[in-house]
């Protein structure tokens, strides 16, 4: 059996998750060797900048899959959630763990909610989705960006000179052993998460028929359906991390039930514009077209408030 070379962020998180996956490789095929390379990617090097000022969405796997795409690599490991909506000509995502929590979460000074939360409390994300529907719930909080993996934001926060809060992915809290330190976990009601927030992704070269079958035993089926139909939610917009745009799916006996936000910059950048949200379901094989539907209703339906004021 061949030997294997996964790629992946030197990151706390990323090594937890490329770990997963290397045990789901050692369970299901006991004689592939697998070796672990760590690729240091922009979003790594740079952690000063915004990351809508170094490029936005992809930052943190441009140079795994150029690694992939000329050999150095056999396959890449990627948070699904840092990825554009379309591999580069010659990737595939081949495969999908079983997803972890979606959900986000508060980190707090003091240990409090979000509705506990004094007013004018400083709120570290440097996710536009995030900002926008925290602004939409408490208008009186105060949003700066913060940037570095998540130990990094978790010393931010407990140093207590620049913020009062974070929000975290749980996922990633629970790979680190971290869920402890949660505050809050935000219902989907209240903040939608990023479209694949909470998968891991496995990509792979298209020519690479017998790593793609190997693949294809270990992709989880369910994960798959909801996060085609959130990522088909995204690239209707034609939007990347930098626009406010969330969205939640779940495959229920076959069925996906898919809910959707989308929202505007204030071109004063004094705050947020209104945030739409949307709900849409249907059989599991139309994931791709009711993730393009749900989006063409909340803009169709943005059109109208927009022409009516």
């Amino acid at each position: 059996m061949r030997a294997l070379v996964v790629g992946t962020r030197g990151s706390a998180l990323a090594q937890a998750q490329t770990s997963l996956v290397v045990a789901a490789f050692q369970v299901r095929f006991p004689d592939v060797q697998v070796q672990v390379r760590c690729i240091r990617t922009q979003g790594d090097r740079d952690r000063r900048s915004s990351l809508r000022d170094i490029g936005g969405q992809g930052v943190f796997v441009r140079e795994i899959e150029a690694a992939l795409l000329v050999g150095e690599i056999d396959l890449a490991v990627h948070s699904l959630k840092d990825m554009p909506n379309d591999s580069p000509t010659g990737l595939t995502v081949a495969a999908y763990l079983p997803r972890e929590d979606p959900r986000d979460a508060i980190v707090s000074q003091g240990n409090l909610d979000l509705a506990s939360l004094p007013s004018d409390a400083i709120v570290g994300t440097s996710s536009m989705r995030r900002r926008a529907q925290l602004i939409h719930v408490r208008p009186d909080l105060r949003i700066k960006d913060i940037r570095g993996n998540v130990n990094t934001r978790l010393s931010k926060l407990t140093s207590g000179q620049e913020y009062d809060a974070i929000v975290l992915a749980l996922a990633g809290l629970r790979r680190l052993g971290l869920e402890d330190t949660a505050a809050e976990i935000l219902s989907p009601d209240l903040m939608l998460p990023a479209p694949g927030q909470g998968a891991i992704a496995m990509q792979a070269r298209s020519q690479d028929a017998e790593l793609r079958q190997l693949l294809a035993r270990l992709d989880h089926a369910e994960t798959r359906a909801a996060v085609t139909a959130e990522r088909a939610f995204l690239r209707a917009f034609g939007a990347g991390c930098r626009a406010p745009v969330g969205a939640h799916a779940e495959l229920i006996d076959g069925h996906i039930w898919l809910q959707g936000m989308m929202g505007s910059m204030d071109p004063t950048d004094t705050g947020l514009g209104p945030l739409l949200r949307g709900r849409i379901d249907g059989p599991a094989e139309r994931a791709d077209a009711l993730g393009t539907e749900l989006a063409e209703q909340l803009t169709a339906r943005r059109g109208q408030e927009e022409g009516g004021r």
